[in-house]
């Protein structure tokens, strides 16, 4: 099988691109290669375009004769500002419109496999003692001020308990990022429905592993943790440090889309752990893996009560749609992970 794999060059690519290498699969791999500071080392064989989505001529290029495409690149995390919405919109929703349109330029009606994220959900779910099941509302900043960070019950104020969320939860999406996910996955499913692709769209859950993007605006908390530990500073954790996340090691994510581009499943899943642990609890973990495996103290996160208007308080998925579909469960544990990431070398 020739399979297109976009940011194939990636912290999530390159793990997609060397598994579909290693078995076999003819490969090529589209990335405009801004994020690296060095050539990539791809695996022998495998074919790569230096390009960017928006460039309508390399895009064509890298759709011929592709049977599958794998569709990771893409502009991430929460950025600086507001200021980024015109990048991110360019790059996101632009170049997965140009890359649709060069497939239906040459009538492709293969495997369109697709990362979106748990961004599209905002809030997640949530349960009221008293009403059940309700959507909570953007947080309010006066509250965040206050330190008051838990979602509240819109019919009577009362702090709410988070639920796994599953694939049928309302879009909601709260940053710029999100609203790009969104749209990247109702493009490709209006793709699909126009030509009878079969799409599915991988709801990432925060991805984290060997070859994370350094501490930038753009990275992920992990990896802005470890660069922390590495320079000595304590990892800053934002709010009170309660907030939950689902980690998902990028082995067990590369696996996912493997599995997605061979089966039939036309939809979204939630690509996760299932093991939630809140964002104090994986740098408390990951300081402690530092201090072992390097074989000095790393920092104590600090707890500072900052937030950012964008972000969310608990968003957890439910994996079980994944597993029934796709065939997939996570493999590398909460520990296990966080011990290797204290030491993986990062990009």
């Amino acid at each position: 099988m020739r399979v297109l794999v976009t940011g194939g060059a990636g912290f999530i690519g390159g793990q997609i691109t060397e598994r579909l290498a290693a078995r076999g699969d003819d490969v090529v791999v589209f990335d405009s290669l801004t994020a690296h500071k060095e050539p990539p080392e791809l695996p022998d064989g495998v074919e790569l375009i230096v390009g960017d989505l928006r460039n309508e001529h390399a895009v064509r290029r890298a759709v011929e004769g592709v049977d599958a495409v794998c569709h990771q690149a893409a502009r991430v995390g929460l950025g600086v500002d507001f200021d980024d919405v015109a990048d991110y919109v360019a790059d996101n929703d632009g170049g997965t419109a140009n890359l649709l349109r060069a497939l239906w330029r040459r009538s492709f009606t293969g495997r369109l496999v697709v990362a979106s994220s748990m961004v599209v959900y905002g809030e997640g779910r949530y349960r009221c003692p008293d009403h059940g099941d309700v959507r909570a509302a953007p947080r309010d900043r006066r509250d965040l001020d206050a330190g008051r960070f838990e979602p509240r019950c819109p019919r009577c104020g009362a702090d709410l308990d988070w639920a796994a969320v599953p694939e049928s939860a309302p879009l909601d999406p709260r940053n710029v990022y999100a609203a790009t996910k969104v749209h990247t996955e109702h493009l490709s499913f209006l793709y699909g429905r126009e030509t009878g692709a079969p799409v599915c769209a991988l709801r990432y859950h925060n991805v984290y592993g060997p070859r994370m993007p350094r501490d930038t605006p753009y990275a992920g908390v992990a990896s802005i943790f470890r660069s922390a530990l590495e320079s000595g500073a304590a990892p800053r954790v934002f709010e009170d440090g309660a907030q939950t996340r689902d980690f998902v090691h990028v082995r067990d994510v590369a696996r996912a889309n493997l599995l997605a581009l061979d089966g039939d499943w036309t939809g979204a899943c939630n690509i996760a752990s299932g093991e939630p642990h809140s964002v104090g609890d994986m740098a408390r973990a990951l300081a402690a893996a530092f201090s072992e495996t390097q074989g000095r103290a790393g920092a104590e996160p600090v707890v500072t009560g900052e937030y950012r208007l964008g972000d969310v308080r608990h968003i957890v998925a439910s994996p079980d749609l994944a597993a029934d579909v796709l065939g997939f469960r996570a493999e590398t544990a909460f520990t296990e992970g966080m011990a290797a990431f204290a030491s993986e070398p990062l990009r």
